[in-house]
């Protein structure tokens, strides 16, 4: 299967989990809200470029302000993380760069620690720029903050079960 072909099916599946299923769970509590489907952008290759990432994170975004009729709130906080991305994979990858061994981010290319922390910072950007346009608003900033850490914790534990039931298989980029 080629990769665009894998990538396609994978945003779709994630898309329509978090429209069909995500978003049908009654809500635990006003501050918890599970979101997935950023994770598409997560798992994109470390060779993919600037303007691509952009794009495509637009597209996540967008496909799901289809589904739940929310005018571009989605596509600001994808095409946000997608911009942010590279700086933080630069940041938390080691010098002798796991960037040039695998294709994609993951525990095993950047290590458990690191990858734990990649995802755990763009879930709070992701979260905290979609509640903060959804809120339209700073006026009650705990309750922002609240949201977005909620939605953060129970998104992160969500996105760390997802990594461990469906294992990627990591292809390890060779000079041969």
């Amino acid at each position: 299967m080629s990769n665009l072909l894998r990538y396609i099916i994978r945003l779709a599946v994630f898309i329509l989990v978090q429209v069909f299923v995500l978003y049908q769970i009654p809500p635990l509590h006003e501050y918890i809200t599970p979101i997935l489907y950023f994770v598409f952008i997560l798992w994109l290759p470390f060779n993919i470029g600037r303007s691509q990432l952009l794009i495509v994170s637009f597209l996540t975004g967008l496909s799901l302000d289809f589904f739940t009729k929310t005018p571009g709130m989605h596509a600001a906080a994808c095409v946000f993380i997608g911009y942010i991305r590279p700086f933080i994979i630069n940041i938390i990858v080691p010098q002798q760069g796991a960037e040039f061994n695998y294709r994609e981010p993951s525990a095993t290319s950047l290590g458990n620690i690191q990858y734990a922390i990649y995802v755990a910072v763009l879930t709070v950007l992701h979260h905290a720029v979609l509640f903060t346009i959804q809120a339209f608003q700073f006026g009650n900033i705990l309750y922002l903050l609240f949201k977005t850490a909620g939605a953060s914790i129970i998104s992160f534990l969500l996105i760390l079960v997802v990594e461990i039931i469906f294992v990627r298989k990591q292809k390890f980029i060779t000079n041969t």
